[in-house]
């Protein structure tokens, strides 16, 4: 089964997403609740424009979402869209735990035929 460009392109953007360090981090930060640019901004040597620009990133893969809230523009974690990157990792984990618990009952039965 191909998957469709669209799918492909989605699954392209949020990985390159979080490819960066500083994305990730700030996606490890948004995992406990929404923050504003200025808490995220907190412990890191860059500016908050950098910062700004790392969330545009994320909210262009669809990772995140940022509401108002009077003078506040909090960013939440998008967690459906974090789950369709990690169901993706995961049909390939399972193949291959798959594949090597096929090798352990063959290196089992090898074993005890030694015996």
């Amino acid at each position: 089964m191909r998957e469709s460009e669209s799918n492909s392109d989605r699954l392209d953007e949020g990985f390159m997403a979080l490819a960066d360090p500083v994305r990730r981090a700030l996606v490890a930060r948004l995992s406990r609740g929404p923050r504003t640019v200025n808490d995220l901004a907190e412990p890191f040597e860059i500016s908050k424009q950098a910062i700004s620009r790392h969330i545009q990133v994320l909210e262009n893969a669809g990772l995140v979402t940022r509401s108002r809230d009077a003078q506040r523009r909090p960013v939440h974690l998008d967690s459906a869209r974090l789950e369709e990157l990690t169901e993706w990792i995961d049909r390939y984990r399972i193949i291959h735990e798959q594949q090597f618990r096929k090798l352990d009952a063959l290196l089992s039965t090898t074993k005890e035929r030694k015996r």
